[in-house]
């Protein structure tokens, strides 16, 4: 009878076969009601699942990480349920657990409506009250299939006829409602507390635009009503940082069907792109690097050397000219490799560090752009290293620290870092493989980081650290990279001579800080709602004339700032100071400057920051240095707040 080891290591001894809902009663009659599914000998069961023989088990609670997607993946059928209750006729096809919630893709006449969530919510929550026991099934395929096509779920059967004859299939049923799925699932619908339905979208059937368009209900799901008021709370606050809205309200950018994925950037959107773009270009030249610039147009021989085109053949834009195929360039590495190539290398040149702000084309799904964080044309803070062996650590641990600065001085100190091992589908041999992956792990050791490892996850040529920011709505974005590869190098034919005098191979290392320029302006614009630190604020200050016998003065005082490197603007009009001050606060202008009859006689500027803080009067000089202080310190302070 079975032996049963608990994660603290304690045993439990049965004279007869258990469930997990009798090992979790065993244990304790709290841990029996909070439990949603089990784990026993690492695979995550239901609760209804049989242990027979010696195991090692867990309980899983809506405390693991595993239980939220339980709940998640539960709600995700109760909605169904829920919407075939209330539309007879729909059908339903998937609805799997996404980042932060769940959807359902249905087939329906009727056309849902943001009025039909709140209805359909309501039912669910009725179904939750009902306590329907949720039971597991298992059928042979065919006797799946004829059972959906019974139902009148042409789709469900669909899917169940592309798994294999010999598989049995998975059926959970909750009440009248009978969906597949491998789970598990939640012991019963009582155990759903916290839920939501947020928005109603189109979709493909399987993702391919020749097929029938259903319809998208999305919906989230959390442990507890304050976990779930805490995420609303944030998606709220998200959507008033949204950059889209931003961008135009601030007339930074935009983007039209004319040029779908590509930015058409205003005056003060350049700005800011130019600040940032600068500001990366004098840091890297602060660390020993040498900008470079790359043609845009590439013969698809250099691409087919270089693996890309194998790898990501779909998503590169051609041309044709003179009876020859040329690649919009997707990404700069071959050509960086190019200008390695001339002349020869000696090892005394290592490491050659070669930076490009180089403009990259790659044709993603159209269904998949949005605004600045997903483009059909970026531009990259890249740069390749080309090293020896023997120099990969100290690289890599340079440019973390690089790196972590760069984050710091935009405001970001919370950084997740990941490392990526090989994929299936990679060039090179597992040798070179595991000395890549080695080198990274060792340097990430080095610097007593704490990382996560991501099987599988590294670019076809190397694996890689991925570097990802946490913002102050707890969000994660993957911004920065660096890869180490050993194969390009020698596809490509590059080559130095080494210290024995022979020729040798450099290792190559792929490595960005910001990745997008484009899309790291669009997390800074949402990170900070739009009011953006001092050092990049498009316009920093703003000077207002009470009435029209200051105008001369305030241009003066204008001028004076903009020789002194500050990015000013008056505004002179014969409008309400209360009125100005509201539309450039609207603005997020970092700082506001009055100019009324006193500070004419005085030379004086009266001086606030955009939160409506008043700093007073100051002399010109005065104001002019304060501004330097605080942009000298970055991040460390955000005079705009």
């Amino acid at each position: 009878m079975p032996t049963i080891t608990l994660p603290d290591g304690s045993q439990r001894r049965f004279d007869q076969p258990v469930t997990v809902a009798e090992l979790a009663a065993d244990i304790g009659a709290g841990l029996a009601r909070a439990a949603l599914a089990g784990r026993v000998n690492g695979e995550t069961v239901d609760t209804s699942y049989l242990i027979g023989q010696d195991a090692e088990a867990a309980i899983i609670t809506e405390r693991d990480d595993a239980g939220l997607e339980i709940l998640r993946h539960s709600c995700a059928h109760l909605l169904a349920q829920a919407v075939q209750q209330l539309f007879p006729g729909t059908q339903v096809t998937i609805g799997p657990v996404i980042d932060d919630g769940f959807y359902y893709d249905f087939a329906s006449e009727h056309r849902f409506t943001p009025e039909d969530l709140e209805t359909i919510e309501n039912r669910m929550q009725e179904i939750v009250s009902a306590d329907l026991p949720v039971r597991r099934t298992v059928l042979p395929r065919d006797e799946a299939i004829a059972l959906f096509r019974g139902m009148g779920e042409t789709y469900k059967a669909e899917i169940i006829a592309d798994i294999p004859a010999s598989d049995d299939i998975s059926l959970y049923a909750q009440g009248e409602f009978t969906d597949l799925c491998r789970g598990p699932h939640v012991p019963s619908t009582s155990h759903l507390k916290a839920f939501k339905l947020t928005k109603i979208a189109g979709a493909y059937w399987r993702g391919d635009a020749r097929n029938e368009m259903l319809q998208r209900i999305y919906g989230t799901a959390w442990p507890d009503r304050k976990a779930l008021k805490k995420y609303l709370h944030r998606i709220e606050e998200a959507s008033k940082r949204d950059h889209r809205k931003l961008g135009r309200n601030l007339a930074l950018f935009q983007m039209q069907e004319e040029a779908p994925g590509r930015v058409f950037w205003h005056p003060k959107g350049w700005t800011l792109y130019q600040q940032v773009e600068q500001y990366i270009r004098a840091t890297l030249q602060d660390h020993d690097y040498q900008e470079i610039s790359t043609p845009q147009l590439v013969d698809r021989s250099l691409w087919e050397k270089s693996g890309h085109w194998d790898k990501f053949g779909e998503m590169i834009f051609t041309t044709h000219s003179e009876a020859r195929d040329y690649a919009v360039k997707p990404m700069n590495c071959p050509c960086h490799v190019q200008i390695f190539n001339q002349g020869v290398r000696s090892y005394r040149e290592l490491p050659l560090r070669l930076a490009e702000f180089g403009s990259c084309h790659r044709n993603e799904p159209s269904g998949t752009l949005h605004g600045l964080m997903r483009v059909r044309n970026f531009v990259q803070d890249d740069a390749h290293i080309f090293c020896t062996e023997a120099q990969i650590q100290d690289e890599v641990s340079s440019f973390i620290d690089l790196l972590l600065s760069v984050y710091a001085d935009f405001g970001f100190n919370k950084v997740e870092v990941k490392l990526s091992t090989r994929p299936d589908n990679r060039v090179g041999s597992d040798e070179i493989w595991d000395k890549a992956e080695q080198a990274l792990q060792q340097a990430l050791d080095h610097k007593g980081m704490a990382w996560q490892l991501q099987p599988g996850e590294g670019a076809f040529y190397g694996p890689k650290i991925e570097f990802s920011l946490r913002d102050s709505l707890e969000r994660v974005w993957q911004c920065g990279t660096i890869q180490v590869d050993f194969s390009m190098p020698a596809r490509l034919d590059a080559a130095y001579i080494g210290e024995d005098g022979h020729r040798q191979v450099p290792v190559m290392l792929h490595r960005a800080i910001l990745g997008s320029i484009e899309r790291f302006i669009g997390i800074l614009i949402e990170e900070h709602a739009g009011k953006l630190p001092l050092w990049l604020s498009p316009v920093q200050v703003m000077v207002m004339s009470i009435t029209d016998s200051q105008a001369e003065f305030a241009q003066n005082v204008t001028d004076t700032l903009r020789k002194a490197g500050i990015r000013a603007d008056s505004d002179l009009r014969n409008e309400k100071i209360g009125y100005k001050i509201r539309e450039h606060t609207l603005q997020r202008v970092p700082l506001l400057v009055v100019v009324g009859d006193r500070e004419l006689e005085n030379h004086t500027l009266s001086v606030r920051r955009l939160s409506g803080e008043d700093l007073g009067n100051m002399a010109i000089d005065g104001f002019v240095e304060f501004f330097n202080g605080a942009v000298a310190q970055r991040s460390k302070i955000t005079v705009g707040n």
